[in-house]
C-alpha cells in the first residue's frame, strides 16, 4: 500500500452472512483493521445481507461474535445493506433518469439464444446492448416482462488501477458488458450495493480477497458514473490448505469461533494470521500494538499463503507461555469444570473444586507443556480427578527398592510442612537414605499420585495437591505390597 499517508483512511470489512466467519475472512478484516489503526483512521463493519435466501441471523451473530472475540472492534457499524434499500432505489432512479442505466426486457430464453449465437460465431458471450435506449427507438416494451436494470458501461477505453498487492491492472471496456444492477423484482445486485456503500461511506481503501478482482473494473466504472472518488484497491491472494489446495473444512475453513473452542488465544490467532500473507522482516512473534505500528501495507505477499497447523500451534504456545498464571486459570476454569462434571457423572464421585490460587499455580506448572487452553485444561484436571493407573507401568517401576523409598517418603511427608521447599527436603532425604536415583523414586510417586510417568518438578507438583490426597494415593504402594 502507499507510504503516503492519506488525510483520513477509511477501510471496511464487508462479509456476507451466508455462513460462518472463517480465517480467510478474518485475515481480510485484520488487514483492513490494522491499516486503519496504523493511520489513525476508521474501520467499518458492513454486513452485506442482500442474499435474503441464504443470509441468516445466526451467521450475523457469528460474524459479530468472532470479531469481538478477536478484538477487531469496528469504529462504525455494523451497517446492514437490507436497511439501506431506500437509498439504493434513489440512486437507481437517478441513474435511470439521466441514462446512466436503463431497463432491459430480455427474457432468460432470449439471452441464452443470444449467447449460443455468439459462441457459434466464435465470439465471447456477452450482453449485446439490445435494450440500450439508442437501440430500441420505436420499439415498445413488452407488457408481460418485468425488466432488470442494467448499467450502461462505457464502450471504449480501459479501466485501470494500481492494485496495492498485484500492481497495475488494466482491462478494456470492450471486455465488459452492461452489468445488471437491479433484478426484475427491483432488488439491487451485489456490485451495485457495494459501490453505493463504498461511495457514501467514503471508503478510501478496499482490502479484499482476489476472488473480487473481476468485480473491480465494473465497480470502478459505476463509481465514475456517479462522480465518486475512487478508493484504492488491494486484492489479497487466497489462503490454501497444508496440501496447497483450496481451503476447505478439512483444512480448517471452519468458524473462527471454533478456534476459541479448541483453546487458541485471540492474540495468537491475530499474530499467526498477520504473518499469513504479510511480513515484517524475520519477526515471528509480535504484539498487536507492534502489528499496528508496522502495518503500513507494504510487504504483502503476492502469492497464496498456506496454512501450517504446526506453526499455528507453535505461535499459540508462545502466547500461552507468556500469559499470566492467574489469567490462564480464569481462562481454563470453565473448561476444567466441564471436565470435572462429566467425569463425576460418569464415575459417580465428587471432584475437588478447582479453586483459584491453586489453579493459577497449576497453570504455571503446566503452561510450558501445553499448546492450547484445551491441553492445559486436560493437564490441570489430573489435580482434581482420581489417577488412572497403568498396571504395566506400575509393575515396571514399583520395584522393591522403589516401594521402600515410596513408603519412607510417605512417612516423611506425613509430618513435614506442606511447602515446596519442605517436600523437596523430604525427597532429598529419602534419596540419600535409600541410595535411590531420582527417577527410581520420582516415577513411581508420579504414577501413584498423578497417573503419569512424566510431570514438571515432583516437589512443585506434590505441593499443589492436598497432603491427605497425596498420602492416600501413596498408600496404594503399601496395599500393592501386602497383596
Amino acid at each position: 500500500m502507499s507510504n503516503v499517508r492519506p488525510p483520513v483512511v477509511r477501510t471496511r470489512f464487508a462479509p456476507s452472512p451466508t455462513g460462518f466467519l472463517h480465517i480467510g475472512g478474518v485475515r481480510t478484516a485484520l488487514y483492513a483493521w490494522a491499516y486503519a489503526r496504523h493511520f489513525d483512521g476508521v474501520f467499518i463493519l458492513r454486513i452485506e445481507d442482500t442474499d435474503i435466501g441464504r443470509s441468516t441471523p445466526e451467521a450475523v451473530a457469528a460474524i459479530i461474535d468472532g470479531m469481538s472475540w478477536l478484538g477487531l472492534t469496528p469504529d462504525e457499524g455494523p451497517y446492514f445493506q437490507m436497511q439501506r434499500m431506500d437509498r439504493y432505489q434513489e440512486v437507481l432512479s437517478l441513474m435511470l433518469a439521466d441514462g446512466r442505466a436503463y431497463h432491459c426486457y430480455s427474457t432468460p430464453a432470449e439471452l441464452d439464444e443470444m449467447r449460443e449465437a455468439q459462441r457459434a460465431r466464435g465470439e465471447k458471450p456477452r450482453y449485446d446492448g439490445r435494450w440500450r435506449p439508442e437501440n430500441v427507438k420505436g420499439r415498445a416494451a413488452p407488457a408481460d416482462v418485468k425488466p432488470v436494470v442494467r448499467f450502461r458501461n462505457p464502450d471504449h477505453g480501459i479501466v485501470q488501477w494500481n492494485d496495492l498487492v498485484k500492481g497495475p491492472i488494466a482491462i478494456a471496456n470492450a471486455e465488459l458488458d452492461d452489468l445488471i444492477i437491479a433484478r426484475s423484482d427491483g432488488t439491487p445486485t451485489y456490485n451495485f450495493c457495494v459501490v453505493v456503500d463504498d461511495w457514501e461511506m467514503a471508503i478510501t481503501h478496499v482490502v479484499r480477497g482476489d476472488d473480487h478482482v473481476n468485480n473491480t473494473p465494473r465497480q470502478i466504472n459505476i463509481l465514475q458514473a456517479l462522480g465518486a472518488e475512487l478508493p484504492i484497491y488491494g486484492h489479497l491472494p487466497m489462503i490454501h490448505g497444508p496440501d496447497g489446495q483450496k481451503l476447505s473444512k478439512r483444512h480448517g475453513a471452519v468458524s473462527v469461533l471454533q478456534y476459541e473452542e479448541l483453546g487458541y488465544l485471540p492474540d495468537a490467532v491475530i499474530n499467526y494470521l498477520a504473518r499469513l500473507g504479510w511480513s515484517h522482516g524475520d519477526d515471528e512473534i509480535f504484539s498487536r500494538d507492534q502489528l499496528v505500528a508496522w502495518f503500513d501495507g507494504q510487504h504483502l505477499s503476492h502469492s497464496p499463503s498456506q496454512l501450517d497447523f504446526d506453526k499455528f500451534r507453535w505461535v499459540n504456545h508462545q502466547y500461552l507461555k507468556a500469559t499470566d498464571d492467574q489469567a490462564l486459570s480464569e481462562a481454563i476454569r470453565p473448561r476444567l469444570q466441564k471436565r470435572l462434571a462429566v467425569a463425576a457423572a460418569d464415575a459417580g464421585f465428587s471432584p475437588a473444586p478447582a479453586c483459584g490460587d491453586r489453579l493459577a499455580a497449576i497453570c504455571g506448572l503446566w503452561k510450558d507443556r501445553a499448546a492450547t487452553l484445551e491441553e492445559l485444561s486436560d493437564l490441570a484436571a489430573i489435580f482434581f480427578l482420581p489417577p488412572s493407573h497403568a498396571p504395566d507401568a506400575l509393575a515396571r517401576h514399583l520395584t522393591e527398592p522403589a516401594r521402600a523409598g515410596v513408603t519412607l517418603l510417605a512417612d516423611r511427608l506425613a509430618g513435614c510442612e506442606w511447602s515446596r521447599e519442605a517436600i523437596a527436603g523430604c525427597i532429598k532425604g529419602v534419596l540419600a537414605e535409600t541410595k535411590l536415583k531420582m527417577p527410581h523414586l520420582a516415577v513411581p510417586v508420579r504414577l501413584l499420585v498423578f497417573g503419569l510417568e512424566q510431570t514438571p518438578s515432583l516437589d512443585a507438583m506434590l505441593c499443589q495437591m492436598p497432603r491427605e490426597t497425596v498420602l492416600t494415593r501413596l498408600a496404594q504402594n503399601r496395599l500393592a505390597q501386602n497383596r
